[in-house]
């Protein structure tokens, strides 16, 4: 007989799917944010010396030399921060430690559209999630939002700026504004794309104790390193560091994420400056196309709108070798809305002429 595995199983499982993304080949892949091959062979070359190292050995529990590292490149100390396995992990760390609320049980708040391993993290562990839609703009609401803090009374709230999908800041002026009526409440401030963005939310940080701040090396050309890190009050990070796995983040992406932060700053400056004019450049040509149009853009992706169906310019464009994401499966609005991650000036130009074949 086979083992009946749904006695053990949380039952919120029965709801979610595993993330898997479209593996099928394409020739051009602008669906993942992640940053266009622009690394030049010097820094390449850096990185694979930096790569060598003790195989035998675990890696340093504490990185201390990467928290060093990324404390510098942030103006925090070392006690302010916690480094993970890219902001999924420092996501899954939060959730775990934090599993209290004010009231009733456990409760996490968030916008959206917005990233969707808020909801599956903490779908996971069992606690409920309250979505409140982005306003007309896909930015903060802050009359919804202050009703939903006041109604549920969320243990943690999380707000991705700029925001994914949307590309789009939050407005300091709102996320003050909803920090200030729940001081009892954890607001976490994802930073994912910041490097592409005019501003940071740093200074509500060292405002508030209840803030965070979350980055990652992910969407500047090192997603394959899978580092990320939060910027907390020292309490708060040792408190999570108790939930942290030992030895999570590996050996190699603690010394070349180092590498990355100390001596690599001017090769990042050149990749975050070539796609942020890519970004303009595509944004301009894409607006200018009858049918399509494009949000105000913080981040290294565009927020396309389309007259026409959202799956219907999805398909055509997988037909021609181009992979975008389409967000048509969550109705309403988004029926219309896709996001297009900011490639190589060859891949934009091959977008541009597969867009104008299927306006």
């Amino acid at each position: 007989m086979p083992f009946d595995y749904s006695s053990l199983l949380r039952p919120e499982l029965a709801e979610l799917r595993a993330y898997v993304p479209d593996l099928a080949e394409y020739s051009i892949r602008l669906d993942a944010n992640e940053a266009p091959p622009l690394l030049g062979e010097a820094a390449r070359q850096r990185l694979a010396e930096a790569a060598a190292m003790s195989w035998e050995r675990y890696p340093d529990p504490t990185a201390a030399a990467l928290r060093e590292s990324i404390a510098r490149r942030c103006g925090v100390t070392t006690a302010e921060v916690l480094v993970g396995v890219g902001s999924d992990e420092v996501i899954a760390t939060l959730l775990t430690a934090c599993g209290r609320t004010r009231r009733g049980p456990p409760v996490v708040l968030t916008t959206t559209p917005t990233f969707v391993m808020y909801k599956m993290s903490a779908k996971v562990r069992g606690m409920n999630v309250v979505e409140v839609p982005l306003d007309e703009d896909w930015d903060v609401p802050v009359v919804s939002l202050k009703r939903a803090l006041d109604v549920v009374a969320p243990g943690l709230v999380f707000i991705a700026s700029p925001n994914n999908p949307t590309g789009t800041m939050a407005a300091s002026d709102r996320l003050r504004e909803v920090v200030e009526c729940a001081p009892e409440t954890l607001f976490v401030i994802d930073e994912a794309y910041v490097d592409y963005a005019s501003r940071d939310q740093l200074d509500l940080y060292h405002r508030f104790p209840n803030v965070a701040v979350m980055r990652t090396l992910s969407k500047i050309g090192f997603a394959a390193l899978r580092v990320g890190w939060m910027i907390g009050h020292p309490d708060l990070i040792a408190a999570l560091d108790k939930v942290r796995q030992p030895y999570n983040v590996n050996a190699v992406s603690q010394r070349l994420a180092g590498v990355v932060l100390d001596e690599l700053s001017a090769e990042v400056d050149g990749i975050v400056r070539t796609v942020k004019e890519e970004r303009e450049r595509l944004a301009r040509e894409i607006s200018a196309i009858p049918g399509f149009g494009v949000a105000p853009r913080e981040a290294n992706f565009l927020w396309m709108s389309s007259t026409r169906s959202a799956e219907q310019i999805h398909r055509s464009l997988a037909e021609r070798g181009i992979l975008v994401r389409s967000f048509h499966r969550m109705g309403g609005r988004l029926a219309h809305q896709l996001r297009i991650t900011v490639g190589t000036r060859d891949q934009n130009d091959a977008l541009l002429r597969a867009l104008r074949e299927v306006s």
